[in-house]
């Protein structure tokens, strides 16, 4: 082994050029007397200590594979996997006397189940090397984007007796944590000995590369805090539902030519919440398989404690550092070695004293004083920031970004109550009775004749809008907002039960003191939808102003949609990060989810954030038809633990959703929560 690990460490140190390296280890791997498997194993410590170039790598480990295809292993295919705490042994031989089964590995050029062309090697990670791969069914069906991205299980893992079942549930995990900042996981499967995952193909570059540049000493705040952002929301997504990404690195981080910010490979992710689902439990722990990166390691990895969310949050802490510096907190020491030499990171000479603080909490080498959530962490960092916080990008799934359009159109309602209109001295009286005037006394032939009584003229009405808004509070199963532009004149908006009819409304207004015009333009709200508005109407946008505001609206304002035509909707979202649901009420009684649901699973999105839904035809108008709503809500946290299925009852779904949207507003606050909705008609060709 010795003249394996001489050429490594030449190659490291720059003695080698790729080409060289490769020709000079297919002479040393002729002269090795160890096995294939103890070989590949070598190889991915040294990997996992100073990363080769992926295509070195990649030619590296096929050459070991081919190697083990034609050399006899008398000791049999014995793969050693040390467990956290026991070292336990893993073994898969073959029966005495026979020579383990040969298969050839498969590489570029290669095709998986007679679908999946091999045509690029994009990377290699702990588990496994990942292909940009073509999709034969999608280019058959004409299919635009017909690339994927497969990650095949790296030889080490493929003689690992339970490596389907860990693929499985890096599926089932990753599809579990559908994020936009998450790489979306299609499904697993298998090409005889050859186990794979099959995921989205993502065009640009890994973290580590623009980290290792020559020449790389750090970027400005306003380019770090973005890709920070969206490396975060990822591993706070994750921490909710109960996963540690336990292996986060640069390496694990996508920067797309898009400007999207991907976490990928949680492949070991771990919980640290008891599993919801019984079937989960003690079947298979994906940390036996090792695979952490000692320089992104928590202290408390090595001493291989349970998963912990800060165990991820010291790990971010580092990339945070290095993206700010161009250098590693602790010098690429592990965790414990700095702690072990007493070492201390230097204050990143652009962050201000409360970025430091946080910067540095999260960097701890003891995980009790550690920055505890990732929201906090984020909250310090951005202090001072806001402003570029608020340029991260960001894509909702299945969304594509609209520009945000003019307000003055039929069928969309975002008016806001005038808190400048000017008031007429009188108003400031209006809630106390006028004096009675003195009866003046008798006059005298000297005098002038006295001037009338006051109280013999006729009284003005005195307006007062606030009586205005206690008749328009008062009007049931409606939303309405009423502001008065000048003095008596009196205009309303929004959704008016049917039951009431604009006439009485006028009728109720008329009959206010002061009031001289009336514009009311509302839409009517049948019976019922009253649970609806009931619901919505404490966090209507309507009554908001400015960025406290969310808003939904049809593509080109239009409120009649006939059989066949799509539902295309645009919305906004409020000025903080919210998860968001488009709810469409049919005229059925039934509920269809849109955002989350099957097609568009991911529902998060950053502050003030603009999208179209439906432009790729994902919902059309069908039977049965009559008047609609469409209801957009945004939250400050999920409002269910997992997501509801795609169709229920109107009744269902409300009484569900009751409880814990009253409980969000009681922990956040209503300000935090914010609806908008739209009705249209929907009629047969």
């Amino acid at each position: 082994m010795a003249s394996v690990k001489d050429l490594i460490r030449k190659f490291q140190n720059g003695g080698l050029s790729d080409d060289e390296f490769v020709a000079s280890f297919d002479m040393a791997l002729a002269h090795e007397r160890t096995t294939p498997s103890q070989l590949a194993r070598v190889i991915i410590e040294e990997n996992t200590r100073f990363p080769f170039p992926p295509a070195v790598y990649a030619e590296v480990m096929r050459r070991i594979e081919r190697s083990g295809t034609t050399q006899f292993d008398p000791a049999g295919e014995s793969t050693r996997m040390e467990g956290p705490v026991t070292g336990s042994l893993y073994a898969t031989s073959p029966a005495v006397g026979t020579v383990p089964p040969a298969s050839r590995p498969k590489g570029v050029g290669d095709t998986l189940n007679g679908r999946f062309v091999l045509e690029e090697c994009l990377g290699v990670g702990g588990m496994g090397t990942v292909y940009k791969a073509l999709d034969l069914r999608k280019l058959e069906a004409s299919d635009r984007k017909p690339y994927i991205a497969i990650k095949v299980l790296n030889l080490q893992f493929s003689g690992h007796p339970k490596s389907l079942i860990a693929l499985q549930r890096e599926a089932r995990k990753a599809q579990t944590l559908a994020h936009r900042n998450i790489v979306t996981v299609y499904d697993f499967d298998r090409d005889g000995p050859v186990v794979f995952l099959t995921m989205e193909y993502l065009s640009g570059k890994p973290l580590s590369q623009v980290l290792k540049a020559p020449g790389f000493n750090g970027m400005p705040m306003t380019r770090v805090m973005p890709i920070v952002a969206g490396m975060g929301h990822a591993l706070a997504y994750a921490h909710e539902r109960g996963f540690v990404h336990c292996d986060f690195k640069p390496a694990n981080v996508f920067l797309t030519d898009s400007n999207e910010v991907k976490v990928i490979d949680f492949g070991i992710a771990r919980g640290f919440l008891p599993p919801a689902d019984e079937s989960d439990k003690t079947v298979f722990d994906p940390g036996s398989l090792g695979g952490m990166t000692p320089a992104y390691a928590s202290p408390e990895m090595f001493e291989h404690r349970e998963p912990d969310p800060r165990d991820d949050i010291y790990a971010l802490a580092c990339v945070t550092y290095e993206l700010l510096t161009g250098r590693h907190p602790y010098e690429r020491m592990s965790a414990n070695q700095a702690r072990a030499a007493g070492l201390k990171p230097v204050q990143p000479k652009e962050l201000a004293r409360t970025q430091w603080k946080t910067l540095r909490e999260a960097l701890s080498l003891d995980r009790e004083t550690r920055t505890p959530t990732v929201e906090r962490f984020l909250a310090g960092m951005s202090t001072g920031s806001a402003a570029s916080a608020r340029r991260r990008p960001a894509l909702l799934a299945g969304a594509a970004v609209a520009a945000v359009v003019g307000v003055s159109a039929v069928g969309y309602y975002a008016w806001r109550t005038s808190r400048t209109a000017p008031t007429p001295p009188v108003v400031a009286q209006a809630d106390s009775a006028p004096a009675t005037p003195s009866t003046p006394p008798a006059s005298t032939a000297s005098e002038a004749p006295a001037a009338p009584p006051v109280a013999a003229r006729p009284q003005a009405e005195v307006f007062s809008m606030p009586a205005v808004l206690r008749v328009v509070a008062a009007v049931p199963c409606s939303l309405l907002v009423a502001n008065s532009p000048e003095n008596g004149r009196v205009r309303v908006r929004g959704y008016l039960a049917e039951s009431v009819g604009v006439s009485g409304l006028r009728e109720q207004l008329n009959a206010l003191p002061g009031v001289k015009t009336l514009d009311v333009d509302t839409q009517p709200l049948s019976a019922d939808k009253c649970d609806i508005a009931r619901l919505i109407a404490p966090y209507w946008s309507g009554r908001r102003e400015g960025a406290a505001a969310s808003s939904l609206r049809t593509r080109g304002n239009r409120t009649q949609l006939t059989e066949g035509a799509p539902l295309v909707l645009e919305l906004r979202t409020p000025a903080q990060d919210s998860y968001v649901y488009v709810d469409y009420f049919a005229a059925d009684g039934n509920v269809a989810h849109l955002v989350p649901s099957t097609r568009v699973q991911a529902h998060q999105a950053p502050a003030s954030y603009s999208a179209t839904i439906g432009d790729g035809g994902e919902w059309v108008i069908s039977r049965p038809f009559g008047t609609e709503l469409v209801v957009l809500l945004t939250t400050p946290a999920p409002l269910f633990d997992g997501r509801r299925s795609d169709v229920e009852s109107w009744q269902d779904y409300l009484k569900a959703v009751e409880k814990p949207l009253g409980q969000m507003a009681h922990k956040y606050g209503q300000d935090r929560i914010s609806a908008d909705l739209v009705e249209i008609s929907t009629r047969a060709k």
